[in-house]
């Protein structure tokens, strides 16, 4: 009787723990698109990443930089301070987009071009998102908006 016990004790922490593994498996592999990398654009120019590799670019918007092509295509430049990449959007702006700005994209590194997929503005005169912060800090180029 105490081995049938035992026995069944096992196979049922046995179930458990393939469950278990098979559970974290599958996590991983739905969140592998959702997870997106920030990256400062002197990030992307000493490391660049693969064509194929989402992520995250964040900066200013490079003065005289935004130019409108044909249709929507619209073509600028994001900078930290220490590097600038040329960013191609095709799309609609966000409506507080303009030069000097904050700016955060989503998209691919193709032939030395960011090409975004989504373009992420600051919401008012003074936000810029945590990560664009950080890195202008790193240059040394971050002004504070107040003062």
């Amino acid at each position: 009787m105490k081995s049938l016990k035992k026995q069944r004790r096992i196979q049922i922490i046995a179930v458990a723990a393939v469950a278990l593994v098979l559970s974290t498996a599958l996590i991983g592999y739905a969140l592998r698109d959702g997870i997106n990398y920030f990256r400062a654009p002197s990030q992307v120019i000493a490391e660049p990443p693969g064509p194929a590799e989402v992520f995250r670019i964040g900066g200013l918007v490079e003065e005289g930089s935004l130019k409108r092509g044909q249709g929507e295509a619209i073509r600028f430049a994001v900078t930290d301070g220490g590097a600038t990449v040329p960013v191609v959007f095709t799309g609609v702006l966000p409506d507080l987009f303009e030069e000097n700005q904050g700016m955060v994209g989503t998209g691919r590194y193709v032939d030395g071009v960011f090409e975004a997929s989504e373009i992420l503005a600051k919401h008012d005169e003074t936000y810029m998102p945590k990560e664009v912060t950080d890195a202008l800090k790193a240059q040394g180029v971050y002004r504070d908006p107040e003062g």
